[in-house]
This record gives C-alpha cells, sequence and structure tokens, in this order.
C-alpha cells in the first residue's frame, strides 16, 4: 500500500535528522570564493587568481560588471577591474549564482519545477538588492539572502522523489511538492551550514516566513519575504505591478508608496541582470 502524507513527510524527517539529505557539494573555485571573501585579511589578488583558474566564471563577472545592472561609466576590460568595480561580496553572489543552478539537483521528471525555483530565486536575490537599498541595509548580503532563499526545496524534492519513485508515488506531484515544501527549511538549515553561510544569512533563510522569530536576521527575512514576492509577481507573463505596492511586509520595512515605485522602476534593469546570471 502506497504511504499517505503522514508516513511519507515522517520518512523524509526521518533522513533529515539522521543528517542523510544529500547535500551538493559547492564546486571547488565557489568554495574557494567563498573561503577568501569571508576572510577579513585576504585581498582582490587573491581572489583574482582563484578566478583566473576558471573561465566560466571569469566571463560571467565580467559580463555582470559590464551590464545595465552595474552602469559601468566605461568599459570594464580586466578581470581587476571588475573586482574592483564590483567588490568581493558581489563576486562571491555571482560565483554562487554560477554554481548553484537547476543542474546540480537530480529529480527525474520534475526539472522543470526546480527550473522554476532557480529562476525566482535568483529574481528574489535582485529584488532583495534593490529592497535592501531603500532600507539602507547590507545589499549584498540581501542579495545572497534572496539567491538562497529557495535553497532547501531542489535539495528536498530530490529525496522526496527518491522515496516517490519507490513507492510509485511520481504521479501524485501535489503529494511530492506539498511534502517538500513542508521539509524545505530542514534541508535549507543543512545545506547553509554545510556551506559556512553567516548565522545572520541563516537565520533570515529560514525564517523569512515567519520574520519575528529570525533574530539579527529579521530585516534580512523581511527583504528576502518582500522580494519573494515581488519575484513571483515579476516572473508571471503579464505582471499586476499595482500588486506589489500592497504587500503587507513593505510597511514593516518602513517603505513609502514613493519609495516603492522608485523600486519597481528598476524592473528593466533587474530583467536584464537576470538573463546575464543565467546565461
Amino acid at each position: 500500500m502506497s504511504l499517505n502524507h503522514n508516513d511519507f513527510s515522517e520518512a523524509l524527517d526521518q533522513r533529515v535528522h539522521q543528517g542523510k539529505l544529500d547535500i551538493p557539494m559547492l564546486p571547488e573555485v565557489a568554495h574557494r570564493v567563498i573561503q577568501i571573501t569571508n576572510d577579513p585579511d585576504s585581498d582582490a589578488s587573491q581572489l583574482m587568481r582563484v578566478i583566473q583558474t576558471d573561465q566560466a566564471l571569469a566571463a560571467k563577472i565580467m559580463k555582470t560588471a559590464n551590464s545595465a545592472a552595474y552602469a559601468p561609466t566605461a568599459a570594464i576590460v580586466s578581470l581587476q577591474q571588475a573586482i574592483a568595480r564590483l567588490g568581493m561580496n558581489t563576486i562571491r553572489n555571482i560565483a554562487l549564482a554560477s554554481s548553484l543552478n537547476a543542474r546540480m539537483f537530480k529529480a527525474p521528471g520534475l526539472e522543470g519545477h526546480i527550473e522554476n525555483i532557480w529562476q525566482h530565486s535568483l529574481a528574489s536575490a535582485l529584488w532583495a538588492k534593490e529592497l535592501a537599498r531603500g532600507t539602507r541595509s547590507n545589499v549584498e548580503t540581501a542579495f545572497l539572502c534572496g539567491l538562497l532563499s529557495n535553497i532547501g526545496v531542489p535539495i528536498m524534492l530530490q529525496e522526496v522523489v527518491d522515496i516517490a519513485r519507490d513507492e510509485n508515488l511520481m504521479d501524485n506531484v501535489e503529494l511530492i511538492m506539498e511534502v517538500t515544501h513542508e521539509l524545505a527549511p530542514d534541508a535549507a538549515r543543512l545545506a547553509l551550514e554545510s556551506w559556512k553561510m553567516p548565522a545572520i544569512v541563516t537565520d533570515a533563510i529560514i525564517h523569512k516566513d515567519n520574520f519575528m522569530e529570525a533574530g539579527l536576521g529579521k530585516e534580512l527575512a523581511m527583504i528576502i519575504a518582500a522580494a519573494s514576492q515581488f519575484a513571483q509577481v515579476m516572473c508571471t507573463e503579464y505582471p499586476e505591478v499595482e500588486d506589489l505596492k500592497k504587500v503587507p511586509v513593505l510597511a514593516e520595512l518602513n517603505l513609502y508608496p514613493d519609495e516603492v515605485d522608485s523600486i519597481l522602476m528598476k524592473a528593466p534593469g533587474i530583467r536584464e541582470a537576470l538573463e546575464a546570471l543565467r546565461a
């Protein structure tokens, strides 16, 4: 007999608490970039030497540095210029965005869901950056939080699919997605701790749906919550932009209507940046 929702959820919950989830390893270059950018004694020359070992990452950094999102006054023609222009934290975020993509996760039959999740994460990161700028928060930390805001979902989804296949439940996509989202915060915590992300980032992501419990990460959690809704609307074919002005968490962030209007005007640049990151 097939597992019901409770049995299905319990079986996966056991995997989580036994630490048996398949947490993807970050590529070596991305791992080194994170180490360098987290080390206060490191410098841009160390970062450049690591990036130069990965031509694809170096090309993406150059493309991003020259994109409208960063509005360079003159064309950036060297990696050294790009690092100076973007800063080490932005380079870290680009390295992560390049490394963490839909192809890292294995959920046969549900690849489209993972691709949509990743597109939403990238859009959330870009909106989080603009919302952080509007609230005078750290923009690069906000970007990082947005980028990783859904990370528990594809990690959990590949575990769910593993059991669903054994139990002949692959045709019950509704059950698969329901259980995945239910346990995604636990998967996210394990991944973020494995990748040694700052505690404030982990707290903000885990509590983005209940930001009052996020402690020092409360404001970041609110930014992610708002950015997620912005991304959800802007990723639709016919976005209802006016609806975004009514997102309740914006008031919690002390953003006034004219400030929200200014943020929404960044939509064309965000779309361009999204395409650059997805390329």
